[in-house]
């Protein structure tokens, strides 16, 4: 969906990164290699989304660091956009939702991060969960939101654990 109206591959993936997680920030260099994009092409996207107002920017000692600007009229619709091109609205609709014991949901590893490689994994703080259910509801969702989903259950927050909380009763 995202990806239609904004042709652009690469601040496809800049909006991805920078609107998954409030608190993700990048500079040139570390982006185009993460993206595995020339730094050009980068830059221009950069420039083009911080005159837009979408991202701002710091100088960070010799770099620049850019991250969303939080106050800009349009970030609440952004985020949701960019959770809804990664199907995190449907996953939390098909999984959390329908095993109803689950008090948080927390995204972590590269979606978390902002990255979208394929795969989303996901801890859920739930007790007395079916996982037979759980298994069908991932089979569901994966089919729904075209993304693996590994999801493994703790009764208790793990210490430690940093993410994208997508579901906390």
């Amino acid at each position: 969906m995202l990806d239609i109206l904004i042709t652009s591959k690469t601040r496809v993936k800049l909006l991805v990164k920078f609107f998954t997680q409030d608190t993700n920030k990048g500079y040139l260099r570390g982006l185009a290699e993460e993206f595995n994009e020339s730094t050009n092409s980068v830059r221009v996207e950069l420039n083009r989304l911080s005159e837009a107002g979408i991202l701002v920017s710091e100088h960070e000692g010799n770099t620049k660091s850019y991250s969303a600007n939080r106050r800009h009229p349009l970030f609440a619709e952004m985020k949701n956009l960019v959770a809804k091109y990664l199907g995190l609205d449907r996953l939390v609709e098909v999984v959390i939702k329908k095993l109803g014991n689950v008090q948080k949901a927390i995204v972590i590893g590269d979606y978390a991060k902002g990255v979208d490689s394929g795969e989303i994994e996901m801890i859920l703080i739930a007790k007395d969960i079916n996982q037979e259910y759980l298994d069908f509801l991932i089979k569901k969702a994966e089919e729904k939101i075209e993304r693996k989903v590994k999801v493994e259950v703790f009764e208790q927050e793990p210490d430690g654990v940093e993410g994208m909380v997508v579901f906390d009763i």
